[in-house]
């Protein structure tokens, strides 16, 4: 390119003899001088210092807005021990593909995420299935306050590494394998002998639960025992269909109906512990022409998304997303603050849908 193709004005820097001035980037030191005061008044002022009176705030604000100047807000949490930051952990099942993550944890991280931007805070995500990949010494290396993890109980090797962080490790969860843990849950029991007797009073008795009392997740020991009881206070006989782990959920649900149908066990409901393995009772019924929910009623439990496309649309336990999401941080930020904290129990409501009897 020619000089005469140049920019204007770095033709005209390059006739005086000089380099493109660049902008300057406006700092507090301007700010102060501009309102006739110092540095330190420039900070305390624009942070909400009590002891500034009023008509210097003023000045010292005007003078910011007409030098558009910008506060540095990760230097001025920093210099107050603070990054404004919370980790949120998801565990993987080991080699697990990110878009197979059961819908359910991406509803709680997008409510976790809202819940903090509403407090002021960023989010850190981070997807861990191995040890490989396993991380959680945010706060010791000032990437963030503190840590929320949630996802599969059935990585061990995720929960048993983040049981082991360093005393002081700011940290709350989702699906913990420990009650020890500092974990917020689902009024799972509650949930479940709600879906129960839901299905009880629509006239369903021989009610099979589709779950485990055995597994890492807790949650599903829980909800087996809400079922129970519900069976058992209707004078009925409480009976597990059991899971084979290590399987997609959905795959899991589909197998253990067509085992219990294989099996001649008589039965007219099916509560899966989980949306997914509900979801896959219902695919196999439709194989076996069983019609849903006439013959057989089915009920699950997460509230996701996709329970309301299925044929029929699934009947589920569904906890409140949002208070879950807010339960996790002002949980965490009462560790962060030093306060004596218990767990927490999330509300559960009944949806109603076309796969259980009006």
């Amino acid at each position: 390119m020619s000089a005469s193709d140049s920019p204007a004005p770095a033709r005209a820097a390059a006739s005086r003899g000089t380099s493109p001035r660049r902008l300057a980037r406006v700092t507090s030191f301007d700010v102060a001088e501009a309102a006739g005061v110092s540095q330190s008044t420039v900070s305390r002022a624009l942070a909400g210092d009590p002891s500034i009176s009023a008509p210097t705030r003023e000045r010292v604000t005007e003078a910011a807005r007409r030098l558009n100047y910008q506060v540095d807000e990760n230097a001025a949490r920093l210099r107050r021990g603070k990054t404004g930051t919370l980790a949120v952990v998801m565990v993987c099942r080991p080699g697990q593909d990110r878009k197979d993550l059961n819908p359910f944890y991406y509803a709680m991280l997008g409510s976790t995420c809202a819940a903090a931007s509403a407090r002021g805070y960023e989010v850190l995500v981070s997807f861990q299935d191995s040890q490989a990949n396993f991380w959680g010494h945010y706060q010791e290396r000032r990437k963030a306050d503190g840590m929320i993890v949630i996802g599969t109980s059935e990585n061990t090797e995720a929960w048993d590494y983040f049981g082991k962080l360093p005393e002081g490790t700011h940290w709350v969860c989702w699906g913990a394998t420990h009650d020890d843990f500092p974990w917020v849950r689902s009024d799972n029991h509650a949930g479940a002998a709600l879906a129960t007797r839901h299905m009880l009073v629509r006239g369903y008795r021989r009610i099979v639960c589709l779950g485990s009392e055995t597994s890492p997740q807790r949650q599903f020991k829980e909800r087996y025992d809400g079922y129970a009881a519900a069976m058992e206070s209707a004078g009925l006989e409480p009976v597990l269909q059991r899971i084979e782990r290590g399987l997609p959920r959905e795959e899991q649900g589909r197998r253990a109906t067509a085992a219990l149908i294989d099996s001649g066990q008589p039965f007219d409901g099916l509560f899966g512990v989980s949306d997914e393995i509900a979801l896959g009772a219902l695919k196999e019924l439709a194989v076996r022409g069983i019609a849903v929910p006439d013959q057989v009623g089915v009920v699950g439990f997460d509230g996701v998304r996709a329970g309301a496309w299925s044929t029929p649309p699934l009947t589920t336990v569904e906890s409140d997303f949002e208070v879950a999401g807010s339960l996790l941080v002002d949980r965490l930020l009462g560790v962060i603050a030093g306060e004596t904290t218990t767990a927490r129990r999330v509300p559960v409501r009944m949806v109603v849908r076309g796969s259980t009897r009006p």
